[in-house]
């Protein structure tokens, strides 16, 4: 399809879950953006995922800095020293119109060992009120031009200054940013990305000292094979961690102005329940402008501030990401996984993951739904190598938690294709999963993110 005629990812990845399969895979799902082209030959696929990410005070003293500066310490970040000079902004979902000091920093080119047919960039970052950032992201395709600049996203941790935005409609008609997701248009084509450089803006209020503060930044890129069916794998861990529970569906009818409210939740719900087991918590404070009459207040603190204005939810991938790793001692990374082999490996060094799937009722016994995309939180595996998930669209807390069929399971999360109740072929999202970790993780945790590409 051309630009004009493909939809955003909102309509593959909506949170929302329908209720039986009839109204499941919903007419809306028909659409979605395309998958990755298969491989020439049919050949057995090896890591076609790569991550890149500047973390160090050594990363952040490369590439070209106008206006910012590296900080050493703990956590080293990117701030902003000197600004650059004084721009305007008119928010499109406010209409206000403000000037704002910036400062840029533009990576080094990164050569992606695995040329790419998508890109998604994720950012751990802090914006103390009057503060925001841009992130930019600029391929390089394999006969040695670029892309645009792209905007993959204007954000800050907070709504008070801007309102939290991806830019859809840009594209320059080889590739097309949807939502949180640079792709190629025409994968079977051949056409791949093959570098990358990102760009950040940091900006703040004229005649101040405020600035944001970039912990991470990063790029995953892949080029993952269609494929309706994946391989069985073996079991090889067991293991349950101990995760708090949280429904999505107790939420639902609060604050419509997110996502229609609660039932549309999962993204937010879920990487709630990771965060307070990596120990983050919100003050009475954070909390003081959710109705007090309302249970687990954090979960609509989550979904506020995942919350992406022109998206219109709060399954922006990074945002999520983003919102993790503004409590204290935590990462977060937008990645995708290769096999089940990856997840055990990460659940046997404790660390849970958030994946992303979408499902007919019958594909998944036990769920009791069907949906165009849905998000929930592994944490564990049974003796027989079946799936323990947090899953959010469950109608209490205490039913959260869920055992799934292990090759059921495996299937829905790592294909590209599907059929959906129509019978029409749409896509899968072939592994994708956010990981959230201790920023200072321990040696058993550097080696299974290690393991599966991430550091």
């Amino acid at each position: 399809m051309s630009q004009a005629q493909q939809p955003s990812r909102r309509i593959l990845l909506t949170a929302a879950v329908a209720a039986t399969v009839a109204g499941g895979a919903t007419s809306a799902a028909a659409a979605p953006r395309p998958a990755p082209a298969a491989l020439a030959g049919g050949r057995a696929p090896g890591r076609l995922v790569d991550n890149r990410a500047w973390t160090t005070h050594a990363d952040w003293r490369t590439g070209t800095a106008r206006g910012t500066r590296a900080v050493a310490g703990p956590r080293p970040a990117l701030v902003i020293a000197r600004p650059a000079g004084t721009t305007e902004y008119t928010d499109p979902h406010t209409g206000r119109t403000a000037p704002w000091e910036y400062a840029t920093w533009t990576s080094p080119r990164h050569r992606l060992p695995v040329p790419a047919t998508e890109v998604i960039a994720s950012w751990n970052a802090r914006t103390p009120e009057g503060t925001w950032l841009q992130i930019e992201l600029r391929g390089t395709y394999d006969d040695g031009t670029h892309t645009p600049w792209y905007v993959m996203g204007r954000w800050a941790s907070g709504d008070r200054d801007i309102r939290r935005t991806s830019l859809d409609g840009q594209g320059d008609g080889r590739s097309t940013v949807w939502t949180d997701t640079l792709a190629v248009d025409d994968p079977a084509s051949g056409t791949r990305l093959v570098a990358h450089r990102l760009r950040l803006t940091l900006h703040r209020r004229p005649g101040t000292r405020l600035t944001p503060a970039v912990w991470r930044l990063g790029a995953m890129g892949s080029d993952i094979p269609d494929r309706f069916t994946v391989p069985a794998s073996p079991p090889r861990v067991a293991r349950e961690l101990a995760v708090p529970r949280y429904s999505q569906e107790i939420h639902k009818g609060r604050y419509p102005e997110y996502d229609n409210g609660g039932e549309a939740w999962c993204s937010p719900t879920s990487s709630q329940m990771i965060i307070e087991y990596w120990g983050g918590r919100l003050t009475e404070e954070d909390l003081a402008w959710v109705d007090p009459s309302y249970d687990d207040p954090q979960v609509c603190h989550a979904a506020r501030h995942t919350y992406d204005h022109a998206y219109a939810g709060c399954g922006n991938w990074p945002f999520n990401a983003a919102y993790a790793a503004g409590f204290d001692g935590i990462r977060g990374v937008v990645t995708r996984l290769g096999s089940l082999a990856d997840l055990e490996t990460l659940i046997a060094a404790g660390i849970p993951v958030i994946t992303s799937q979408s499902f007919l009722e019958e594909e998944l016994t036990g769920a009791g739904y069907g949906t165009a995309g849905h998000l929930m939180t592994v944490i564990g595996f049974t003796a027989d190598g079946d799936v323990i998930a947090n899953d959010p669209a469950s109608p209490s807390n205490e039913a959260v938690r869920r055992v799934y069929r292990r090759r059921e399971w495996e299937n829905i999360w790592l294909r590209t294709k599907r059929y959906n109740a129509s019978g029409k072929v749409v896509s899968g999202t072939g592994g994708i999963c956010y990981l959230y970790f201790p920023a200072r993780p321990g040696a058993r945790q550097r080696r299974a993110l290690a393991a599966v590409g991430v550091r």
